[in-house]
């Protein structure tokens, strides 16, 4: 799977990234990229959403640590599923399907020719 995907923050729209973002929350941009990022925000509901959801974390320094900490285990969820998928898959090999089919046709073949002598 790719790493982008795997980011908590990687679905916002191109016009605002995760840094601007966080960024924006600590209060550290102009205030033209505010206006921005704000205009944006009006309307785009995910992000947000996004930006209400880490608004309501108090200490605004713990959010750069918080996005690392849902991002790993974003991924080692992520991990887990592919590694169970790939457990379940079954590899598909031309002689197993031959001998299940010859299997059938022998158990077919048995049953018509028992049930001709069961008849004579």
């Amino acid at each position: 799977m790719s790493e982008n995907l795997k980011d908590i923050l990687s679905n916002l729209s191109n016009d605002i990234d995760q840094e601007t973002l966080l960024l924006y929350l600590k209060g550290k941009l102009s205030e033209e990229k505010k206006h921005e990022v704000e205009k944006h925000l009006l309307q785009d509901n995910f992000d947000d959403e996004a930006l209400e959801g880490l608004a309501a974390i108090k200490d605004k320094q713990q959010i750069q640590f918080m996005v690392e900490m849902l991002n790993r285990d974003l991924k080692k969820k992520t991990e887990q599923k592919e590694k169970r998928k790939a457990k379940l898959k079954i590899n598909h090999q031309p002689w197993i399907l031959i001998s299940v089919l010859i299997l059938i046709l022998l158990i077919v073949l048995s049953y018509f020719v028992i049930h001709r002598l069961m008849n004579k």
